[in-house]
């Protein structure tokens, strides 16, 4: 077997297990890192598919960044409720039933389409078109996410301050 499918299977196996974890953990907390540890094993399935430039954004951007806000989110609103939060997951038979229909669809669509064969060779610097992309013709949207997360985090600071 080839180290690119064993890694594959290791990786998938991961997310399916912490994505698991994420939705079945009573813990909030615990959850969230659950949710990292999925954030970190989608940036392992980027580094199989040679795009280095996204597995790096997404680990420093959702598993350093998002996760580092979301656990502040958690502690700030534990603070200001005075109680430990927790989830409770309802309707977990009609949820599995709702996943065994997509995974079947997945699988039904997956064993339609022909082997590709071997991944041909990339002869760009993929990085050096993602940053012309973002930065020219994807500009209102790249700019209009950064007033997105300036609002989320101006929105944060006024929930997380102190009552006068």
């Amino acid at each position: 077997m080839m180290p690119d499918v064993i890694g594959f299977w290791t990786l998938a196996v991961l997310l399916v297990g912490s994505g698991l974890s994420v939705v079945l953990s009573k813990n909030l907390f615990h959850s969230v890192l659950w949710l990292a540890a999925s954030l970190i094993g989608t940036a392992g399935i980027f580094l199989l598919l040679d795009a280095e430039f996204l597995a790096s954004v997404q680990v420093l951007l959702y598993a350093g960044g998002v996760i580092t806000v979301v656990v502040f989110a958690i502690v700030v609103t534990e603070k200001l409720v005075g109680e430990r939060l927790s989830q409770v997951s309802r309707r977990l038979g009609a949820a599995g039933l709702v996943v065994a229909l997509i995974v079947a669809s997945v699988i039904a669509v997956i064993r339609q389409v022909p082997d590709g064969g071997p991944a041909p060779e990339l002869t760009a610097d993929l990085t050096k078109w993602i940053g012309l992309a973002i930065l020219t013709h994807d500009v209102l949207a790249f700019e209009l996410l950064g007033v997105l997360l300036v609002a989320g985090l101006m929105a944060a600071s006024y929930f997380a301050r102190p009552e006068d």
